[in-house]
């Protein structure tokens, strides 16, 4: 890998790293999920030279780092402080919520650990119980009771089908949780995330009609038609973005390790 190419890492080494310590413990790297421009994400299971494992003390954690290296000389560890601390918020606000994994700790200074779901990524071809969109349905509810929009739904590969066949959301990278304390603008903040959790239920039946069309309803054909302004403006803007994005990857012979 040429320095070109190092550029569009997150971190300066060429992959995770081979430890990371969370609470005092050792975790070594098993595995890397994700690695790309803005973060970094790998399964780290807890060294052998560790004491002893006390209840309550994961065995094996999700780490995420976001970017700290300099992007063509260009500081971007403020990127990282910022995002890590957006997404450790997320988990901290969403806690308890069956289906959110448990928020662990700060790793560094840009890294944050979650509960390990054992699972994969959800895939249009999987097939899902009869129980997997009611207990997505409630998750989602449960998530917009807090204030929050996922906003990052539109990809099914966003939802984790865990081992035991439930429903998990992973990554609130730019999830979109409006802080209440502003009160002239509230009025702005409400209707933006409004439209934002409208776009998540536009995505969930969206999914669930690929999924399991015989389970829909007709309140969600109602509301599957309904397109909301971020859905009509991620059609017009987000696609020619990835595709350019596409093309200077695939030039710089890089690409995002899933």
């Amino acid at each position: 890998m040429n320095w070109i190419q190092r550029q569009f890492l997150a971190l300066y080494e060429e992959d995770l790293p081979r430890e990371a310590v969370l609470a005092d413990r050792v975790y070594r790297h098993v595995h890397t999920f994700k690695y790309d421009f803005f973060a970094g994400t790998g399964l780290y299971e807890i060294s052998d030279d560790n004491p002893a494992i006390h209840p309550g003390v994961p065995r094996r954690i999700v780490v995420k780092i976001y970017r700290r290296r300099r992007f063509f000389g260009l500081p971007c560890g403020w990127f990282g402080k910022l995002s890590v601390l957006h997404e450790a918020r997320l988990y901290r606000l969403l806690g308890g919520i069956e289906g959110i994994p448990r928020f662990e700790g700060f790793v560094g200074k840009t890294g944050f650990a979650h509960e390990f779901v054992p699972g994969n990524k959800l895939h249009r071809k999987d097939f899902v119980n009869d129980l997997f969109f009611d207990r997505f349905e409630r998750m989602l509810k449960e998530v917009h009771a807090r204030h929050v929009a996922y906003v990052d739904l539109n990809k099914p590969e966003n939802v984790l089908l865990g081992e035991d066949r439930k429903p998990y959301l992973i990554d609130f990278q730019i999830s979109y949780a409006p802080r209440r304390w502003f009160p002239p603008f509230r009025t702005v903040t409400g209707w933006i995330l409004a439209q934002f959790q409208r776009e998540d239920w536009y995505h969930f039946i969206k999914h669930k009609r690929r999924m399991r069309k015989d389970l829909l309803t007709q309140a969600d054909y109602d509301n599957y038609f309904f397109q909301s302004l971020p859905v009509r403006l991620h059609r017009k803007l987000a696609r020619p973005y990835f595709q350019i994005r596409h093309r200077i990857m695939e030039r710089l012979g890089l690409k995002s390790v899933e």
